[in-house]
């Protein structure tokens, strides 16, 4: 027994008006199975299928709940077709017109005949036309915005002078270069990264040889370098060696020697190996020199004091190449100049360890004839005679090698005056000079002036701050911890009941007609002049900061 459709069952078999059934939710249908359309959908508003036509000989029985579908030859021709059916489109949606949209829509669907007209085709190849042009004109503004960039990178500051050239090899990593800046605390003379490295490697260098001389066994750089590679978990070599000897040669004392106990299965006693023995001044009762713990921090700071003195000469130089040059002492020198790269400071070079002795070698037939002689029969001598005399003919000559020209080192160009074009030269003379004394001051600040301009900065915000702790007190004074305890509440910056007295002492240093304090017994109280203008205080106290400042 078939299964009827409840829903249509009387609209489809009973003559009369036919009543629509209710539609149904839009479904999006899928591509890869486009949606059939009779040929007398296209009027009508309905979105169902159409029966297929009842055989004349059948009876006219319900129809099938399940139907198989007929595919009609355009759909089985273009089973892709990109035309979508009329009843999926929206009418609603605005369509933008692009030049995309005009070029498929100009191409025409599977199965219809190509129609182009004379207008469509020139508004299309005038799109393109336009769209060419365009392109064109933004290449050209990028060539000329490359062009110019590169010529502002060609062209360097007289500062830039004096700075290293950059190794040519793989960059180093971020935190390398940057290192300096990212040092905790108040800047000062502030080691480049590799250098700290090197420091690094000369302390734990100290520390194993000093283990082994004190026990009286023999340094050898084999013992030496797997103890600082365990250590520090780096590489250690013969080239660091030689840049600790060049940063302090009176550390230790290197020989190539023989006979020296390695318990090693490749090295055999007989080979040569390099010694490392510490220089050591000699103890007052004639006892053998020790390496203690007091001696290892000596020679550690000995270490630190000549890495600074070498990156001192590279900021000499730099100083130098200043326009205008600047000379600080190096007594006085408690930071680096502002655009000094320290991180880009030169490695630096090793110096010559001493080498296993050379071997004599026989390679030639004139050196064992000259050798063993006396040792040969006249044979065996003479043979070997003729086989030299072979030898040592000329070969052919080959083509001579071109020889290369000598590349000039390479001098930066000087800078392009088109930036300070219009300005008297008196008064670029007059803001170098004034900069220069700026910086110079700045070097060789001492860090207790350096504390000093940091509270002098924080005062204009710290009066601000103890006029409305007075005021919300409602009392002319107040004892010197409840207003440091007030105010370290009130500010911004994190700071200790101690650091904010002395910030209170300064200030009434300063401004002791606006802030005074009074000792009474034991306690110190703080009085404050509620009347005095706030905005006149604190421009006294900019005023200060500046003039301490440019000094």
């Amino acid at each position: 027994m078939e299964q009827r459709r409840v829903t249509d069952f009387f609209a489809r078999r009973r003559p009369g008006p036919r009543i629509a059934p209710p539609k149904l939710a839009c479904r999006t249908p899928s591509p890869a199975r486009p949606a059939l359309r009779a040929p007398d959908s296209a009027t009508s508003g309905s979105r169902k299928r159409a029966r297929l036509p009842a055989a004349p000989g059948r009876d006219q029985a319900g129809p099938p709940a399940r139907r198989r579908l007929r595919l009609s030859a355009d759909a089985v021709s273009s089973p892709s077709s990109p035309e979508a059916p009329d009843s999926l489109e929206a009418p609603d949606i605005p369509a933008c017109p692009s030049l995309g949209q005009k070029i498929k829509k100009s191409t025409p669907a599977a199965g219809q005949p190509r129609q182009l007209t004379s207008s469509q085709n020139q508004d299309t190849i005038s799109e393109l036309a336009s769209c060419l042009q365009r392109a064109r004109e933004l290449g050209a503004r990028v060539r000329v915005l490359k062009s110019s960039a590169q010529d502002a990178g060609e062209s360097c500051t007289p500062e830039a002078k004096g700075r290293p050239e950059e190794p040519c090899g793989e960059k180093a990593p971020a935190y390398q270069r940057f290192h300096a800046l990212a040092q905790p605390g108040p800047p000062g003379l502030v080691l480049p990264y590799k250098y700290q490295v090197l420091a690094e490697m000369f302390r734990s260098m100290d520390t194993i040889v000093g283990m082994l001389h004190n026990r009286s066994e023999t340094p050898t750089f084999a013992k030496v370098q797997r103890g600082v590679q365990d250590m520090m978990r780096r590489r250690f070599e013969e080239r660091n060696v030689g840049q600790i000897k060049t940063v302090y040669p009176a550390s230790y004392c290197f020989r190539q020697e023989r006979s020296v106990p390695t318990f090693k299965d490749g090295v055999k006693r007989s080979d040569y190996q390099l010694t490392i023995e510490p220089l050591l001044e000699q103890e007052a009762d004639g006892a053998a020199p020790q390496l203690t713990a007091s001696r290892l921090l000596q020679r550690r700071q000995i270490f630190s004091q000549k890495l600074v003195e070498h990156v001192k000469e590279h900021h000499k130089a730099f100083l130098a190449s200043l326009r205008p040059p600047m000379v600080v002492p190096e007594d006085q020198l408690t930071r680096w100049h502002p655009r000094f790269n320290v991180d880009e400071v030169p490695d630096i070079e090793p110096a010559v360890l001493p080498q296993p002795p050379a071997t004599e070698k026989l390679t030639t037939a004139q050196e064992v004839l000259a050798r063993a002689r006396s040792l040969m029969s006249p044979r065996m001598e003479k043979a070997l005679s003729q086989l030299a005399l072979r030898s040592a003919e000329p070969s052919s000559p080959g083509p001579p090698r071109p020889a290369l020209p000598d590349t000039p080192p390479a001098t930066p160009p000087a800078a392009s005056p088109s930036a300070l074009k219009g300005v008297s030269q008196d008064l670029l003379e007059r803001v170098r000079a004034k900069e220069a004394q700026k910086q110079l001051a700045q070097m060789t600040r001492c860090p207790e002036q350096e504390q000093r301009l940091q509270r002098l900065e924080r005062l204009p915000e710290l009066a601000r701050v103890l006029r409305s702790v007075f005021v919300s007190e409602r009392k002319p004074a107040l004892s010197m911890e409840v207003a440091c305890a007030r105010m370290v509440g009130s500010c911004r910056t994190a700071m200790s009941p101690g650091e904010m007295e002395k910030h209170l002492l300064l200030l009434s240093e300063l401004l002791p007609d606006w802030l005074s304090l009074h000792h009474i017994r034991t306690d110190t109280y703080v009085k404050l002049d509620k009347a005095a203008d706030l905005a006149s205080i604190t421009a006294r106290l900019a005023r200060q900061a500046r003039a301490e400042e440019g000094l």
